[in-house]
């Protein structure tokens, strides 16, 4: 049984459908938007990116946890190099989108969460603290080399 071909270019082709809406919005011909589309996409990006911090995020607090609790000196520069990755990454992010550091306490108190869940399950026999025990502002997330200073 076939289905009937995508009719709308959205459908067929969502990159020819992004260079047609971009010709449209510079054109100024907003009567031949596709605007229930474009409206979905817009709201996606925002998505995109606050799902973007709450992952980056997440991924340095599970590494940040394994260099500090757990005893593997084989993997302590891995998991070094992952946390200052993802600090680029997040600075990246948000030159980009600066709006994005205001949902950071939020996106903190999240990612802990899953991070913490994450590393546990991983490293059952490992104590890791209930509260992440420094501070969790932005610049000290972005700069600071908590293994330097274990808890």
């Amino acid at each position: 049984m076939n289905s009937a071909p995508p009719t709308s270019l959205y459908d067929r082709d969502i990159l020819l459908w992004v260079e047609d809406t971009v010709a449209k919005l510079k054109a100024k011909d907003f009567e031949h938007l596709d605007l229930e589309n474009l409206i979905e996409e817009v709201e996606s990006l925002g998505i995109s990116q606050r799902k973007e911090l709450l992952s980056r995020l997440t991924v340095i607090l599970e590494h940040l946890l394994k260099r500090l609790y757990v005893n593997s000196p084989y993997d302590y520069n891995g998991w070094e190099r992952t946390v200052r990755t993802q600090r680029t990454e997040l600075r990246v992010l948000f030159r980009f989108a600066p709006s994005l550091k205001g949902q950071w306490a939020e996106n903190f108190t999240e990612a802990w969460v899953y991070a913490l869940k994450t590393v546990r399950q991983d490293y059952p026999d490992t104590p890791f603290p209930d509260e992440w025990p420094f501070e969790a502002d932005l610049e000290a997330m972005l700069d600071r080399p908590f293994w330097q200073t274990p808890p």
